[in-house]
């Protein structure tokens, strides 16, 4: 059997009220069923485990797993615990598939390219069929925490509109409420105790670009804003109000009661793959210290990686029996693939390369270009994040580097992203890199802040979960793991080997 039509199998199962092994497939609201303390699901990679630090959820009544707002969704659509609380690409097909496309998930507000497009076509839902992406409308120009206009550095102007939703009169910047859409994956939320640390590295203002740092509405203390990819929400309260009023249309504010039971639940949630198809069970005895999700559980977050006796994923000397150069042929396929999972460990960590043209990288002081590895943006303990306010310009959505031809033989014809033109203003600066005007398919942070330094600049994510959770970078660019490493050793001409690339790849995949 293949493993789609496995995935179709068990997707149909769990329909039916039926189980894959330990835990279900598709979560849809007001399911009822629990979540076990420790629930495991296959994805194409093994297994992914997602576990739950306080026991088993009861989710009836539970807001994240309940219908609130008027689409009949709920937090867990967008949020699927097979899908390492994201959403994976087959996860979307398949639930197309099975509904016909009438699935909450397909909901004209986001779920649709525009929400004008004709409900149910394939067509009209496009980039969440091809890329995962859900619609994301902002206000332009962008306001202040307090409500306050500002006054953005730079103009803007839609160069390509496929979805029909920039231009629209209704839904596009000349409307009422002028509003740019850009098509962003979902987040996974797990691991949360990580992304929202504030113990290391936050203060009140932003290293990276020099301005204020979001402080917590409630504490009035800073935030440490790594937790959306435009970091336009400060805390897990405000973002789940925020996902309440756009995503479920609720017409309503959710309550303190509400908001605390979201809250509690996503910070005791932790997941990391647990099986490997190629490594084994990753949360056997002895293993490398870094593997699993009880291992995410017992890490410390707010901690920066460090290359000798800190590292960001720690292997110790587990696999490193293994690690021979990959070509003896005894041995055993397992101990091979754990061979070369450690040597990728080794190229994230010890492999550098130079590092050029990147703002909130290069721009902050370091040099440019500078040599460095993986793990010098990637630094965070166990997750691979930022500790540091982590919004940088990678070029995953900006031109010259950004993907441009359909990622997908669903998708055919040219680019069904949408392509803004970004002219800085003469009485500024011009962006250090990319010059005065600059082409995006994302403006990314500079929506929020209107700066033209932040013009494509995305939050980084963490690499949990990551073989359950395809495709990657926040624009569903990168297909696969390999598409991943490959744009990487494009972008920076790193120059991998084959054998640097499967390594890295393996190394990913047990992450």
């Amino acid at each position: 059997m293949t493993f789609l039509a496995g995935l179709v199998l068990l997707f149909s199962s769990s329909l039916s009220g039926q189980t894959d092994d330990k835990a279900r497939i598709w979560w849809y609201p007001g399911d009822g069923s629990e979540l076990p303390a420790l629930a495991e699901y296959t994805n194409p990679e093994g297994r992914f485990g997602l576990l739950s630090a306080n026991g088993a959820v009861a989710t009836v009544g539970h807001p994240f797993f309940e219908s609130l707002g008027a689409n009949g969704r709920a937090c867990v659509t967008c949020h699927q615990p097979a899908d390492a609380m994201s959403l994976s690409l087959e996860t979307i097909r398949i639930r197309w598939d099975a509904t016909d496309g009438t699935d909450p998930l397909f909901a004209a507000i986001d779920g649709k390219n525009c929400p004008h497009l004709p409900q149910g076509e394939a067509s009209s839902h496009s980039l969440l069929l091809n890329r995962g992406l859900i619609r994301i409308p902002l206000p332009w120009p962008p306001k202040s925490a307090n409500g306050e206009v500002i006054e953005p550095e730079f103009q803007i102007e839609v160069v390509r509109d496929p979805t029909g939703c920039n231009t629209h009169p209704q839904f596009g910047l000349a409307s009422t409420n002028p509003t740019i859409s850009v098509y962003r994956r979902p987040r996974p939320a797990i691991n949360l105790r990580y992304v929202t640390s504030s113990k290391f590295g936050v203060t009140p203002i932003n290293g990276k670009s020099g301005a204020l740092a979001a402080v917590d509405p409630e504490t009035g203390q800073p935030v440490n804003m790594n937790m959306m990819a435009d970091a336009r929400e400060p805390t897990l309260r405000t973002q789940a109000s925020s996902a309440a009023a756009g995503h479920l249309e609720l017409e309503r504010p959710l309550t303190t009661a509400e908001l605390d039971a979201i809250e509690k639940f996503e910070l005791q949630l932790y997941g990391a793959q647990i099986e490997s198809g190629g490594a084994g069970r990753l949360d056997e005895p002895n293993g490398p210290p870094a593997l699993g999700p009880a291992a995410m559980l017992h890490g410390r977050d707010g901690v920066l990686g460090n290359n000798t006796s800190n590292y960001v994923f720690p292997f110790e000397d587990a696999w490193q029996e293994f690690s021979g150069d990959g070509t003896d042929v005894e041995l055993s396929e397992q101990n091979a693939f754990r061979a070369s999972a450690a040597r990728g460990h080794d190229v994230f960590f010890f492999r550098t390369f130079w590092i050029r043209d990147s703002m909130h990288i290069n721009s902050v002081g370091l040099g440019n270009p500078i040599k460095r590895t993986c793990s010098t943006c990637h630094g965070m303990h166990m997750t691979a994040m930022d500790t540091a306010n982590g919004w940088m310009d990678l070029g995953t959505t900006n031109l010259p580097w950004a993907k441009e031809e359909p990622v997908s033989p669903w998708a055919s014809g040219p680019s069904e992203m949408p392509l803004f033109k970004l002219t800085c203003r003469d009485d500024l600066p011009p962006h250090a890199f990319l010059g005065r005007e600059i082409y995006t398919q994302d403006p990314g942070r500079a929506l929020i802040s209107g700066k033209c330094d932040d013009i494509g600049a995305i939050v980084i994510q963490q690499f949990r979960g990551l073989s359950a959770r395809a495709p990657y970078f926040s624009n569903g660019s990168a297909s696969t793991l390999r598409e991943l490493v490959d744009f990487y050793d494009r972008r920076y001409n790193i120059q991998y080997t084959e054998q640097d690339k499967a390594d890295l790849v393996n190394f990913l995949s047990v992450l």
